[in-house]
């Protein structure tokens, strides 16, 4: 891994200005195809707020660069943890109630709450697009976001119908700004891509010509629960320049080859996972 002194911006008075050159001491280039992960509270406030941290990620990658970050809604479905924290404790009554007032998923306007408030700058910013998929969607900015974007198929949360795997083919590399390996979304092509992966049912709420219904499909068991001994194992192993790390703001941040980090996802989670984990 290489660890890069950032000390040298730490003069600049101005957040977004400090924020860029941050992320360029990093190794954020003209150009680039970033997933980006973040928790602007890590960050601190220095980096500034989200509108300051999308700023600085568009200045970095340049008008060439886009920037993708998961815009992925939990809400509107009743297999997800969310709603299972949501409804614990409530009667029959009330759970139908929650149920009821769940909304369909608009690309246009559904929110992405629980993703964070960059992940919702991005999401709502001008020129912004959005996947199609009801309950993982990827947004972005840039010029390579709608390639990216497209063809997300709903019955495919991660995988190889996802941005996901056009962010692999396009060679991204993903930005970890105050987060760890724990959130680190493309390690979830690599479930894909083990052979035989654990399948389940997913429902959510859909509008079909309009009309609000329920949808149930299937497709692999995802599971983040080993993602951070991954991230570890992974950066251990990890070649030159795969991953690189220095301070943002006040956090500690990484920037990391996609490929390398799916590649090696792939082989450790056939080795380190038992059949129906």
């Amino acid at each position: 891994m290489d660890v890069l002194d950032v000390t040298d911006v730490t003069d600049v008075t101005d957040g977004r200005a400090r924020t860029t050159a941050a992320l360029t001491a990093l190794g954020v280039r003209p150009g680039d195809v970033l997933l980006v992960h973040a928790s602007l509270r890590a960050l601190g406030p220095a980096a500034g707020g989200a509108r300051e941290v999308l700023g600085a990620l568009r200045r970095a990658v340049g008008p060439s660069g886009t920037v993708v970050v998961p815009a992925f809604t939990p809400e509107n479905s009743d297999t997800s943890p969310h709603y299972r924290e949501r409804v614990r404790g409530l009667n029959a009554g009330a759970v139908d109630a929650v149920r009821a007032a769940m909304p369909a998923y608009d690309p246009a306007l559904t929110p992405a709450p629980s993703m964070g408030a960059l992940a919702e700058t991005v999401r709502t910013a001008a020129g912004a697009g959005r996947s199609a998929h009801p309950q993982t969607s990827f947004a972005g900015l840039g010029p390579a976001a709608a390639r990216l974007l497209a063809g997300h198929r709903p019955d495919c949360h991660l995988g190889e119908d996802s941005p996901l795997a056009r962010l692999y083919e396009a060679d991204a590399r993903i930005l970890l700004l105050g987060t760890g390996y724990a959130t680190c979304t493309a390690f979830h092509l690599g479930e894909y891509r083990m052979p035989g992966p654990p399948r389940r049912s997913y429902r959510c709420v859909v509008a079909s010509r309009g009309v609000r219904r329920w949808w149930e499909y299937e497709d692999v068991a995802l599971d983040d629960g080993d993602f951070a001994a991954l991230g570890a194992a992974f950066e251990e192993a990890a070649a030159e320049g795969d991953v690189r790390a220095g301070r943002v703001g006040a956090a500690e941040c990484r920037l990391v080859r996609l490929r390398s980090a799916v590649d090696f996802a792939t082989i450790w989670l056939k080795e380190h996972r038992t059949a129906g984990r």
